[in-house]
């Protein structure tokens, strides 16, 4: 049964870390801040319009069908039959882009997030999952759900099979935060993927394999130790932290000031660490920052636990 249609939706879609160290394409968890807002309502001129994009420095196109929350939008009412319904959107970006925090994401999210709400909420926020996934591989062509799970549902999502869209969500232990840093620099998904193996060792595919399953172990079992025993990057890691000036001095300050461990979120340049507590992770972002800070390149920091809610209504006004 569908719900109350409403006039105007704004929605709120959170940023995400992708990989989570050894997850590569998919593993990934959304934190509280940053993120994107996307606003849609009704109109009388049939089909969707972008009336608005703020925060995008004019980067980003107005043509729906060049947007990814408009991509993302168009798919989902082509599915329902409603590509003549008058619809506006607009797009308020609050992140930066090419940051590794799944910029993309959020507002392909967002945008189907946003229609499904205004037409009364025919899809399930699980079922919305392929039209945002549409709407990101819009903007780097790839199709992989460790930003784009997360984002919608919530919580750390782990996808077995990215073409199949078969995805698992584990409840993150109640104590573990996130430190995330992002430094003032651009790193495109596409440049950051070019540069990684054709093949794999077999050694380091096993190492690998062993800290993916450690780190799900340790996050269902709330072990903190083995959590941070295994979140090490063998193949991603080695390659990409030369996009990043000063990687490693900044991994071995967030160890020492007590991070459970410390990589790359996405493609970069943003760098997480998981931490145990408010406090390490509080510490463990300020040393982190000042890494970067000491070599003037501005930055900015978040600190949240894992977002369990994903993307969500923000405000809404009666039909």
């Amino acid at each position: 049964m569908l719900k109350e249609a409403v006039q105007e939706v704004r929605v709120f879609a959170p940023a995400t870390v992708a990989n989570v160290a050894c997850g590569y394409d998919v593993l990934g968890f959304a934190i509280d801040s940053p993120g994107d807002e996307v606003v849609v309502r009704h109109c009388s001129k049939p089909g969707l319009h972008i009336t608005a994009i703020t925060g995008d420095d004019g980067k980003l196109p107005k043509a729906p069908e060049k947007n990814t929350a408009g991509v993302a939008a168009l798919d989902l009412l082509k599915h329902l039959g409603m590509t003549d319904r008058g619809i506006e959107m607009e797009i308020h970006k609050k992140m930066p882009f090419g940051s590794g925090l799944g910029s993309s994401a959020a507002s392909a999210v967002a945008g189907a997030y946003a229609i499904n709400r205004l037409i009364g909420e025919p899809l399930s926020k699980k079922q919305l999952m392929p039209f945002a996934m549409a709407g990101e591989a819009s903007a780097d062509g790839a199709w992989h759900a460790d930003n784009v799970g997360p984002c919608l549902l919530g919580g750390i999502v782990f996808i077995r099979d990215n073409e199949e869209l078969d995805l698992a969500q584990i409840k993150a232990p109640e104590n573990l935060w996130a430190a995330v840093v992002h430094p003032d620099i651009e790193i495109l998904t596409k440049v950051a993927r070019e540069i990684l193996p054709k093949e794999i060792p077999l050694q380091n595919a096993t190492q690998q394999i062993g800290n993916l399953g450690g780190l799900i172990c340790g996050l269902i079992q709330s072990d903190y130790g083995l959590i941070s025993r295994s979140i090490h990057d063998v193949i991603a890691e080695p390659r990409r932290q030369k996009l990043i000036p000063e990687f490693y001095k900044a991994k071995r300050a967030a160890q020492a000031a007590g991070a459970l461990g410390f990589s790359i979120s996405g493609a970069g340049p943003s760098v997480f660490a998981l931490c145990e507590g408010k406090e390490s992770a509080d510490k463990v972002a300020a040393d982190v920052a000042k890494v970067f800070s000491d070599v003037n390149l501005p930055n900015q920091s978040y600190v949240s636990k894992i977002n369990p809610h994903g993307v969500h209504v923000v405000e809404e006004k009666k039909a």
